[in-house]
């Protein structure tokens, strides 16, 4: 005969399940195992903590020039096997330090699954031999916040890019939680604004990938050098065209762009392909380890002081696109038009900001007109600026209705333009960041400006500073020689999506 539980026994029980739920424990169905464990590393806790130790004393060897006043941002890791990528990936201890950041953002390509945007899981916690990773609260607020981010258990249980990284960052930061993503091909700029939002002083950002991928030795060796310089240059347009560069050329991309928005310097830490270390060398994959830094206050200065979303922006865009549609009697669908309207009555667009607009057919610029002062809304700044970008640029003829459809609009939004101090044109040239800096040049009644997106066709400084000279009206060298008046400011910017 069953014995009876005593009530009393019953009403406890019950009490101490709540209690499990109430506190945040992980149940066992609410944990994404490590599947990877005993394939790519060590599945026993014992073994990987030797294997990460000796990684990490061989990688504490090498010497790097860490910049000065600066602060950690974001990592490029590697996440192949320990034997192969796991010496560049231990170079992440050159950089890194316990209870250093309490979030950490981890971006991964997705190798299996195939899916458009984003992935962030809706478990509890990562296990791995190492112990548990929990999910930061604001996973599931960016998940539900954007549609660019869905779960997708698939990808849970058949990625890699992740989990590989998950012991490292265990043993060198002790305690964080994560934002785990894994990203396909999509929104890059969407992606990367709607995660901007998720960062703070305490967040680091980590993009896993691998180089490039079987190629003989020494051809991997050479396709790798000009894949980091890209990545040192801040050089998205060139690494979004390339192919084989690298697998998570997109958590990358991701990363570069926010360095380009807050002028994050980035520094290599150290290069090897799996020639160097687990096999032959005639089809290697390649591994780069890099730091990115930045200024410890300024992002969050941009956070609050410059910051729209990408569905704020794509409104700015279609309020452009609406504007020239009815300079030039063309139909508005009526709902779509209702729907801008109520999509701009929201109060950051009546903030006061600097804004741009560029209008280009087939990638040739077409039209460009803007005000550098914050004189007006941001709402009243684009659409008046996107009539004369359209029909005042001294150098286009007026625009012509049967163009309309084939000009693609980007809004740019500035911040207040910023005195450069410097002492002479080299000490110019090293304080001006490439792709990050927008430069305004001025010499009495002379002056011109170009937009960071100049830097794509002009990258050398030098270059970039005799042309912004010519088209104020000056020579091409008075950069150097006649110490002009020079400011800088950032954009963010939003190309059309269709």
């Amino acid at each position: 005969m069953k014995q009876a539980f005593n009530p009393i026994i019953k009403f406890f029980l019950v009490l101490c399940m709540l209690s499990l739920l109430c506190t945040g424990v992980a149940l066992a169905d609410d944990i994404r195992e490590a599947v990877f464990a005993g394939r790519f590393y060590p599945s026993s806790q014992s073994d990987l903590l030797k294997n990460i130790d000796s990684l990490t004393s061989r990688a504490k060897k090498t010497q790097v020039k860490i910049p000065s006043g600066k602060y950690l941002k974001a990592l490029i890791l590697p996440h192949a096997g320990y034997p192969c990528s796991g010496l560049t990936a231990a170079h992440a201890s050159l950089v890194l330090s316990e209870k250093q950041f309490k979030k950490v953002i981890l971006l991964g390509p997705d190798h299996r699954v195939g899916f458009i945007n984003g992935a962030i899981s809706d478990v509890t916690a990562y296990q791995t031999p190492l112990g548990r990773v929990f999910l930061h609260n604001d996973a599931a607020k960016l998940r539900n916040r954007s549609e660019l981010f869905h779960a997708n258990k698939a990808s849970d249980l058949g990625e890699h890019s992740l989990e590989v990284l998950l012991p490292f960052l265990q043993y060198y930061l002790k305690e964080f939680k994560i934002i785990p993503i894994v990203i396909s091909k999509g929104n890059i700029g969407g992606l990367t604004r709607e995660i901007d939002m998720f960062r703070d002083q305490n967040t680091l950002l980590v993009a896993s990938t691998d180089l490039s991928h079987f190629l003989q030795y020494t051809e991997a060796i050479e396709k790798d050098k000009k894949t980091i310089q890209m990545i040192l240059n801040l050089d998205a347009d060139n690494l979004l065209k390339g192919y084989n560069y690298a697998c998570g050329k997109v958590p990358v991309l991701v990363l570069v762009s926010l360095a380009r928005q807050y002028g994050w310097q980035p520094v290599l830490l150290h290069y090897s392909n799996s020639g160097d270390t687990c096999g032959g060398r005639s089809q290697v994959v390649g591994y780069a380890a890099i730091a990115f830094y930045g200024d410890k206050f300024m992002d969050d200065k941009k956070n609050t002081d410059h910051r729209f979303t990408d569905k704020q922006g794509q409104a700015l865009v279609r309020l452009a696109r609406h504007t020239l549609m009815k300079k030039l009697n063309k139909k508005i669908d009526p709902v779509e038009s209702k729907a801008l309207e109520e999509a701009l009555k929201e109060d950051c667009f009546q903030e006061h900001f600097g804004t741009f607009v560029t209008l280009k057919i087939n990638d040739q610029l077409r039209g460009c007109i803007g005000n550098i002062t914050a004189s007006e809304p941001v709402k009243d700044g684009v659409g008046r600026n996107a009539i004369s970008a359209a029909f005042r640029d001294p150098r286009f003829s007026p625009l012509r209705a049967e163009e309309l459809e084939h000009v693609d609009i980007e809004v740019s939004i500035l911040t207040p333009p910023e005195p450069l101090e410097y002492i002479d044109g080299d000490d110019l040239v090293s304080k001006l960041r490439v792709n990050v800096d927008g430069v305004i040049i001025r010499k009495g009644f002379a002056n011109a400006t170009f937009l960071p997106q100049v830097w794509k066709q002009v990258p050398k400084p030098e270059e970039f500073l005799g042309h912004l000279c010519m088209k104020a009206g000056m020579s091409a060298d008075a950069w150097r020689n006649d110490k002009p008046e020079v400011k800088i400011y950032q954009v963010q910017y939003f190309d059309e999506e269709k």
